[in-house]
């Protein structure tokens, strides 16, 4: 009976995301649009992270402990650029992509337009919900984070990370959209470098920023979809008729 019903329950999973796929696949078929499903994933940062560290340090008004390991690192090295764990990992940018899909089994999907379809939107926070996207020729890191930023009030945080330099994010613009019930809310901006911090990031609130109820406006049983688009930037296409 234990195996017959661990068994059903598996299928009955697996039958839900397959429905919450279909669902989706309905809503964007029209315009041509790749879903990805993505399945929450609680935080793992039980130890503070290397960037809480040094901004507790700072103000402090002690030197962060990382200012004394300058002088031995390499400092082309960057630490791991996903927001779920407290990972010691360091490498280049050129195999950070390998690091995310071989280590944290992080999903790629590839297209100029997708769905981020995040599950289980009701749970507590913090949960993360992470992928990443491959697109004009670079690898970008969508997090969408539900988090408390001020105590019993969660909100959601979505934003777009290039895995590159702040240099090569300056060339592209991202576009987060969600559209329900003859409702449409758009966030366009400049996507950040892997090489900031994530937390950092959704602290500065320079990101697409839902609270609990205006989430629930667009979310369907307990499902939020994002339509993500990417794009050159208008200064970089000028520059390349230059």
């Amino acid at each position: 009976m234990l195996f017959f019903t661990q068994c059903f329950g598996a299928v009955l999973d697996l039958i839900h995301l397959r429905f919450q796929h279909y669902k989706a696949k309905r809503v964007f078929s029209a315009a041509g649009q790749l879903v990805c499903v993505v399945n929450p994933t609680h935080s793992l940062k039980y130890a503070p992270t290397r960037c809480a560290a040094v901004q507790t340090s700072v103000e402090q008004a002690v030197l962060p402990p990382c200012h004394h390991h300058e002088a031995v690192h390499d400092p082309q090295l960057v630490p791991c650029t996903c927001p779920l764990f407290s990972c010691p990992w360091e490498g280049h940018l050129e195999v950070v992509v390998s690091h995310l899909r071989q280590t944290h089994r992080i999903n790629i999907l590839q297209g100029a337009e997708i769905v981020f379809l995040a599950t289980d939107m009701h749970l507590p926070a913090p949960t993360d919900w992470i992928i990443m996207h491959s697109c004009l020729g670079h690898q970008f890191l969508l997090v969408l984070r539900k988090q408390e930023k001020y105590e019993g009030h969660p909100q959601f945080f979505a934003t777009m990370m290039l895995i590159g330099t702040p240099t090569q994010a300056d060339n592209f613009t991202y576009r987060l959209e969600l559209n329900r019930n003859q409702r449409r809310l758009k966030w366009e901006a400049t996507p950040r470098s892997v090489l900031e911090c994530v937390d950092s990031v959704i602290s500065d609130g320079d990101c697409l920023v839902l609270n609990t109820s205006l989430a629930q406006l667009f979310s369907d049983n307990g499902s939020l979809a994002i339509g993500i688009a990417i794009t050159t930037s208008k200064v970089h296409n000028a520059e390349n008729e230059m």
